[in-house]
Parts: structure tokens; C-alpha cells; sequence
């Protein structure tokens, strides 16, 4: 298929890179110049990418992002033709996505949200999961892309049901990571040996997905970043402001919000969102 790759980063690069392997024919495009993709065309604009494109695949990172490479000048919405998809893998708000298929539609085209989740591993290896609103035919249609550069690819529903779902993942994801590093901190600054913590919660119905793929890098005091913290951060603001829309209360991530605060002031941003760990041991005098 002929696809425009729009958006370079820690997961877009290696899923297009993915879907050059798997044959298809890309043109890329990333917002910061010097970035390639090996057997792929690069293009200078997201219009220039998007020109005779079947599919125009988007994984920036926020809502303002997606709003200038879709609608801003020389933007994909100048080379949309009837019969064009739109799939979108960044994590933004859903009103602001439905917006967006809206305008994508006026011009014939289709328009899908998938979210991912998986981190810089699953992109690098094919084994993302994507989470899809999207009507069922489209979703039908792009299932051989969603094969290439992931595992499994879920539809939860219409436009915007796939990122209401990633933000809901995300909570959990944030809340699971921050009790796991706060039991951390607690347990040490007690003065208990965490190898064998470790192996207990290995153990325990408090195992999680999120422990086995951090505890490693933790333990290796490696927080280079799978997922930058700055990345997670908007994705609890988003979180936040989903919540404030649909008049829920959500107190847990709330108070999660300002341990990112206060480890984004001192410095760790750039880092995995694991960093706040250190913002914790750091409080606690503990390392």
C-alpha cells in the first residue's frame, strides 16, 4: 500500500520502519529535520507525504501536533482525496479527535483513532497493541497494517472510543507505576533487601504487567526513557481534563499529578516516567 508516515519519534520511527520491512511503499515526514527511514521517501510537508496516499498514518505527540500536521498550512487536508483513511496513533483528547474526523470527512475521506500501547519495545519489535474507534469496516480493512507493527489490534467502538480507552489504560498504567515505586521507597527506607521484595511481589496478586517491564530498569537504575515522563505527564492532564468533561473525580491521579510536577521541576522530564521514583527516594532520603 502507499503510505504516508507522519511523526518520527520513539514509537513512530520503528513503526514505519515496520511497515518498510513488510513491503509497503512510505512516505515520511517528521517535524524535526535529519530523521529517515531506511527504504523510505522522505517528504519536506505533511501535504507533500499525504499527496496520493491510501493511508496517512499520524503518531505525534499532542493535540496541537496533530491539529498543524492535519489542518496547518501545507497540511494533509490539502492532498485528502475521497477513499483516503486517516489513522491517527498519538494520544490526544477524544473531542478534540472527533473534531478532527469531522473535518477529515468533509473532504470524503475516513478517519480512525488508534492509540497504542506497548512502549519503545513493542513499536521496535511489531508487538504493539492497538486500541481502535473506528467504523467496522475501516477497522476491518486496516487489520494487515495493525498485523505488521503490532500484536493485537482492539476496536472498542466509534470514533474516540479507542482514546478514551488509552487514556483509562494510561491511568491505570500511572497509578500501578507509582504505587509499585512508593512501596519501593517505604520498604527501603525500612531498611528491607528489594531482591527478595521483589521476588515476593513476583509471587503475589499484586504482580502486574507494569512491575515485570519496570522493575528491571529500576533495579538497574536505568530511566532512559521507554515512555518520556514529559509524554506521560500530558497524558495526565488529559486524563484530568476527560475527567472534569464526563464530571468524574479521579483523587489518586490527582495527587499522581504532582509527584510529575515536582519531578519535571527538578529536572527529570526528559527521562522514563520511572524517574519519579527518584523524586520519591529523594523526599524520603532514601536510595
Amino acid at each position: 500500500m502507499r503510505i504516508a508516515f507522519l511523526g518520527l519519534g520513539i514509537m513512530g520511527k520503528p513503526m514505519a520502519q515496520n511497515l518498510v520491512k513488510a513491503g509497503h511503499e512510505l512516505k515520511v515526514w517528521n517535524r524535526s529535520p535529519g530523521k529517515v527511514v531506511e527504504g523510505a521517501h522522505s517528504a519536506s510537508t505533511p501535504k507533500e507525504a499525504a499527496k496520493d496516499a491510501e493511508i496517512v498514518w499520524l503518531c505525534v505527540s499532542d493535540t496541537k501536533a496533530v491539529e498543524e500536521v492535519l489542518l496547518g498550512s501545507n497540511g494533509v487536508i490539502e492532498s485528502l482525496k475521497p477513499g483516503t483513511t486517516v489513522v491517527d496513533s498519538s494520544t490526544i483528547l477524544p473531542d478534540a479527535s472527533l473534531k478532527f474526523a469531522e473535518q477529515v470527512r468533509a473532504k470524503g475521506a475516513d478517519f480512525v483513532d488508534a492509540p497504542v500501547t506497548g512502549s519503545k519495545v513493542g513499536a521496535e519489535s511489531g508487538q504493539l497493541i492497538f486500541i481502535v474507534g473506528a467504523r467496522e469496516e475501516t477497522f476491518e480493512k486496516l487489520q494487515p497494517l495493525f498485523s505488521v507493527m503490532g500484536k493485537s489490534a482492539v476496536r472498542v467502538g466509534a470514533n474516540g472510543k479507542g482514546l478514551a480507552a488509552k487514556l483509562s489504560m494510561n491511568l491505570m498504567i500511572a497509578l500501578t507505576y507509582e504505587g509499585f515505586a512508593e512501596a519501593l521507597v517505604l520498604a527501603k527506607k525500612q531498611g528491607v533487601d528489594l531482591k527478595p521484595l521483589l521476588s515476593l511481589i513476583n509471587q503475589s496478586m499484586v504482580r502486574s504487567g507494569v512491575v515485570d517491564y519496570k522493575a528491571p530498569f529500576v533495579m538497574a537504575r536505568d530511566f532512559s526513557a521507554n515512555f518520556p515522563m514529559r509524554l506521560m505527564h500530558k497524558d495526565i492532564h488529559l486524563m484530568l481534563e476527560a475527567a472534569r468533561q464526563n464530571g468524574v473525580k479521579l483523587p489518586g491521579l490527582e495527587t499522581v499529578d504532582k509527584v510529575y510536577e515536582s519531578s519535571t521541576r527538578e529536572g527529570n522530564a526528559d527521562l522514563d516516567y520511572a524517574a519519579t521514583l527518584m523524586t520519591l527516594e529523594k523526599a524520603a532520603g532514601v536510595r
